[in-house]
């Protein structure tokens, strides 16, 4: 009879002291950002690797994501005689939800996975030892570049994707569907409002910050060996992904919500 209990006990307390030590690394984490010394270099490096080197990947998943959208409206809005709302749907869609959530799973993908990877693998070869040695601050060179870079560079990607969205619906409704490329732009931009883009940026930063504070965690948490480096990037990005789909609800409903 105490058995299932004691059981139910053991994982409660082992999902606790996890969210204990993930609040107490982010809160180090966002601490180091404010206190120098900067590795600029560092934060130069990870800017690239989060922000450019994710351009194509995020580019490509938001062309098809605009066109697949452009089309499914249509298909289904055509029951209703209501085919003329397509450009909004896109719009809004790409813009508040698409856009960000897309490109935050993109970057959770690559960028978490790396980042676990590479923490992980100093972990093993006790680089980030050797980091303590001599004196420097594990947190200031390998957690703060990396949360700066994410924080500051998935916006810029969700800014380009919401670009390349929208006009992968558009390409797809002015060639495809036959709509009139006048008025779909003008319905695009009657019905675009700056709180969805805003809503999206601010979504996209919160993302970049879950991304890199997952795999810097888990990375540097990573236990000994290649399977122990190999558990920590699979935790990193599902983490990632399922902390971004969470956050997605509640700014949502914080930005949206009656």
């Amino acid at each position: 009879m105490c058995e299932p209990l004691a059981t139910l006990g053991k994982y409660t307390l082992a999902f606790l002291n996890e969210i204990g030590r993930v609040s107490l690394f982010t809160a180090n984490g966002v601490k180091n950002c404010f206190i120098p010394p900067f590795y600029f270099k560092e934060i130069f490096h990870q800017l690239m690797v989060v922000g450019f080197y994710s351009l194509p990947i995020v580019g490509l998943t938001a062309v098809f994501a605009g066109m697949v959208l452009a089309l499914q409206t249509y298909v289904g809005f055509t029951r209703f005689s209501a085919e003329g709302a397509v450009a909004s749907v896109v719009v809004i869609s790409i813009t508040r939800e698409l856009g960000p959530v897309f490109a935050g799973l993109m970057v959770a993908g690559r960028v978490s996975s790396s980042i676990a990877a590479e923490i992980g693998s100093m972990r093993v070869s006790e680089q980030i030892d050797a980091l303590l040695t001599l004196r420097v601050n594990p947190f200031k060179f390998l957690v703060v570049p990396r949360i700066i870079a994410g924080s500051f560079m998935v916006p810029f990607l969700v800014l380009i994707a919401d670009i390349i969205g929208v006009m992968g619906g558009f390409l797809v409704s002015t060639t495809l569907l036959d709509f009139s490329v006048g008025s779909y732009i003008a319905q695009t931009v009657q019905n675009m409002e700056t709180i969805d883009v805003i809503s999206g940026l601010i979504k996209a930063s919160t993302f970049g910050f879950v991304v890199a504070i997952f795999g810097c965690y888990h990375g540097f948490y990573s236990d000994l060996g290649a399977r122990g480096v190999g558990n920590a990037t699979t935790s990193a990005v599902v983490s990632s992904c399922i902390g971004i789909l969470v956050l997605n609800y509640f700014l949502t409903a914080l930005f949206f919500g009656t």
